[in-house]
């Protein structure tokens, strides 16, 4: 969080507001439940603090829904004091829905075993915040923006909050004496609306969103790192920085990627939770500050019109030992990872099926599992190579030895992307798996493949029972049944294909 303790007070500050949120003066549904510590506390002191100083009259309170989209309720400032107290209410419907918005479970209706009780009649959840994550927004007037969790009115953690289920898992593998550091490596497009002018959304409902808008590429695309095409669109890129570094994001570079209006933008590497959290931020900046510049952002892996060159998240991984600190996946002279490294990275492969439903959530993600194209098709690791799901890179020692998943798509929910690893990792180190050797030709026909569609990876995931057993099977249930509806109205739908295809010939 950026400190404003050194800047001058805002006109309309108000400063006898500006107290700290001691724990003994919180009480509420947060010192009730005991969900805060006194870190949580301080942060809360420091983020009124903030607020008065800089005159802040708004604050987002958000939260992750299970695909990794930014849902909830905007409070003035006279509010905020409450909202950190006991929270705000939300319709846990919201943890129900598929990417159109529509309610897949029936929650006025008895007899599912995933809504009854909790979720039945589209009841309240509790969005609890967390100080530790408030920043000042940069482009939207006198505003802030905290995330939250997701708890139930007894003050339990929603069983189906992402950010909740990442943590349990980093809680999991501290328990075996590990912490997880996370790179991350964003891909997404940039587009102009077509004819030039802002294009309003178009009506939809839910099951049935409406047309997608018409844009225009920004540049021409077959230039990789092209110094002269990334000038080209330098008030862009000026627009991204100011507003990514203005969030206080931990941004390293914004590149000109290969295909057309294709643009990467990579985060330092840090503890994973806050990674996931940078990387959910990071998406929904981006896209606000495209939309609020006359611009279309898109982080869809492949969208119409993209075939040379299909967006991935890559997510760098290391462990590092809790006791002393030091880099976990580091080899001895000679060799290219630990041991530890070696079962890690086998979990990794042996649960790629299954975990493909969190790497790649959307129908759209598997049409960029193509042969030779930088991005993986098959469940293989290389060392240093950029057509294997996982690269192996940095492997000449001193704590830079990390392992880059390639599989994965930048719509990705970060929490449930990042807690898949762990899942499958955990379970390599548990079994002490071998990976087998490393291969030079990663797209070769005899390598097993990665799923092809959303819903083998569906059936990959139904089949396995660690993530069951790591997750909960009602984690597993309540995540495929959602994405299993998404799937059936892709299935269900007479595409353009289609129709070019047969309606002229049969």
């Amino acid at each position: 969080m950026r400190s404003a303790d050194a800047r001058p007070r805002a006109e309309g500050g108000q400063g006898p507001g500006a107290r700290p949120l001691l724990s003994a003066q919180s009480g509420g549904f947060v010192e009730r439940h005991g969900l805060w510590d006194e870190r949580h506390h301080a942060a809360a002191g420091q983020m009124r603090r903030v607020m008065d100083e800089l005159g802040l009259d708004m604050v987002r309170f958000s939260f992750a829904d299970q695909h990794g989209v930014l849902r909830g309720k905007t409070l003035t400032r006279e509010a905020v004091a409450g909202a950190l107290r006991s929270g705000i209410t939300a319709p846990s419907s919201l943890l129900l829905k598929d990417t159109s918005g529509r309610t897949v479970f029936p929650v006025f209706t008895e007899g599912d075993p995933l809504v009854s009780g909790r979720f039945a009649g589209a009841g309240d959840i509790v969005l609890v915040p967390d100080p530790t994550t408030f920043r000042v927004l940069p482009w939207a007037r006198r505003t802030g923006w905290i995330l939250c969790d997701v708890h139930h009115p007894d003050g339990t953690r929603a069983a189906f909050c992402p950010r909740g289920l990442l943590r349990d898992r980093l809680n999991a593998l501290a328990d075996h004496g590990y912490d997880l550091t996370v790179g991350v490596e964003l891909e997404f497009h940039v587009y102009r609306p077509a004819g030039g002018a802002p294009v309003p959304p178009a009506p939809g409902r839910p099951g049935a969103p409406g047309p997608a808008p018409e844009v225009d590429p920004l540049t021409g695309g077959a230039q990789l790192l092209h110094e002269e095409g990334l000038d080209r669109v330098d008030d862009l890129v000026g627009l991204l920085y100011d507003g990514l570094t203005g969030l206080d994001l931990p941004l390293r570079s914004l590149e000109l990627e290969f295909g057309p209006s294709q643009l990467e933008l990579t985060l330092d590497a840090r503890d994973a939770l806050q990674a996931a959290d940078d990387a959910l931020l990071a998406r929904a900046a981006v896209r606000q500050i495209c939309r609020r510049n006359g611009y279309h952002a898109t982080f869809m892996a492949r969208p119409a019109g993209a075939e040379s060159a299909s967006t991935g998240w890559h997510l760098h991984q290391s462990l590092r030992s809790r006791v002393t600190g030091e880099a976990v996946f580091d080899p001895e002279p000679g060799q290219t990872l630990s041991p530890t490294g070696l079962h890690y990275l086998a979990g990794l492969l042996e649960h790629a099926p299954a975990a493909a439903v969190f790497t790649t959530p959307t129908v759209n993600g598997y049409k960029r599992y193509l042969p030779m194209s930088l991005a993986p098709d098959r469940v293989v690791w290389g060392k240093d190579n950029k057509g294997a799901m996982v690269r192996v890179v940095g492997a000449q020692g001193g704590g830079a030895t990390r392992l880059e998943n390639r599989s994965g798509e930048p719509a990705a929910n970060p929490y449930l992307y990042i807690a898949s690893q762990v899942v499958s990792g955990m379970d390599g180190m548990a079994r002490r798996l071998d990976p087998g050797p490393a291969v030079t030709d990663p797209y070769d026909a005899e390598a097993p493949v990665l799923p092809t569609s959303l819903g083998r990876a569906l059936d990959a995931l139904d089949a396995d029972p660690v993530f069951a057993e790591a997750l909960g099977r009602d984690v597993v249930s309540w995540l495929t049944t959602i994405k299993r509806a998404e799937f059936a109205r892709y299935l269900a739908h007479v595409s353009d294909w289609e129709q070019r295809e047969y309606f002229d010939l049969v």
